[in-house]
């Protein structure tokens, strides 16, 4: 005790030191034991990895069993929906240039004949989009083929506007195949060009024809063409333009009169009621429609 007396700087400075070497030494046996329990996980999550890695994967008995079920019912919808497509749209029948043709004048025979009997005015010079053909013959059998195809739907679009008794059909157009232009064989040195695009599953025939009509005529045509069970059509441009660009005037206050009373005298006749003036609804529309007709090549 004396000793710390006369040198109470020494030993307070001892005291300290002996209390942070116990704190240093309990921090180290602390730090050691966290270091052996992340060795002990390290050593585990190591040799676990090296065992998976040696495995061969497979899946398991039940996980294989599901899979295949999917990939089942996935084949058959993939079956069902390719049959369901083949079914929407005219046949793809091969036919040779002037049976097309012939088969062409026929068609528009009965166009004509049917837009008489309904009181349809057709355009001038009307033949159905294919006015090359009425004296020409197409380029080869693929074109022939093809432009039967896209006879018939426009056969069928044609009549649907035709039984809606339109008042004229004002105008129509048909976009030209690429086949109908013919196809050159490369020369032999030719190298054939690399694919860029895959080879496509669909292609589309695109109308577009103008009425004048009704609105009620002009919505059944438009739900015909949207719901068709017979082709897969697509509505892509749909312009309608009344005939009147202006709304009706508005009456003036000047103009009502009042109510007339009835006489009491019984020989007095009653005025008869004025005939109801429709606002809306009389009018003609002109319907522009743009059509895509997909012809699915599954």
């Amino acid at each position: 005790m004396n000793w710390f007396r006369e040198n109470p700087f020494l030993g307070r400075f001892l005291i300290v030191f002996g209390v942070c070497l116990i704190g240093a030494g309990w921090f180290f046996f602390s730090t050691k034991g966290d270091w052996d329990d992340a060795a002990a996980r390290f050593g585990n999550t190591a040799s676990e990895l090296n065992r998976l890695e040696r495995l061969n994967p497979y899946p398991s008995a039940d996980n294989l069993r599901k899979m295949k079920a999917h990939a089942e019912d996935y084949a058959s919808a993939l079956t069902k929906l390719e049959a369901e497509l083949a079914n929407r749209g005219a046949p793809a029948e091969k036919i040779q240039p002037n049976e097309f043709q012939s088969r062409f004048r026929v068609a528009m025979n009965g166009i004509a004949d049917k837009a008489r009997a309904n009181k349809v005015k057709l355009p001038d010079k009307f033949y159905l989009g294919f006015d090359e053909y009425s004296a020409a013959l197409p380029a080869s059998e693929l074109a022939a083929t093809l432009l039967g195809q896209e006879l018939l739907q426009i056969e069928w679009l044609v009549n649907g506007v035709l039984d809606a008794r339109v008042d004229a059909l004002t105008a129509f157009h048909r976009t030209p195949l690429r086949e109908e232009r013919g196809t050159t064989a490369p020369p032999l040195t030719a190298k054939p060009p690399m694919p860029t695009v895959p080879i496509s599953m669909f292609s589309r025939n695109v109308v577009e024809l103008t009425f004048v009509s009704t609105p009620s005529s002009a919505r059944k045509i438009i739900n015909q063409i949207a719901g068709a069970n017979q082709e897969f059509c697509i509505i892509r441009v749909l312009h309608v333009r009344n005939e009147k660009d202006k709304g009706p005037p508005r009456e003036t206050g000047g103009e009502t009169t009042a109510p007339s009373v009835p006489s009491s005298s019984p020989a007095a006749k009653a005025t008869p009621a004025a005939a109801l003036n429709f606002i809306v609804g009389n009018e003609k529309i002109e319907t522009t429609v743009k059509i895509e007709i997909v012809r699915f090549t599954l």
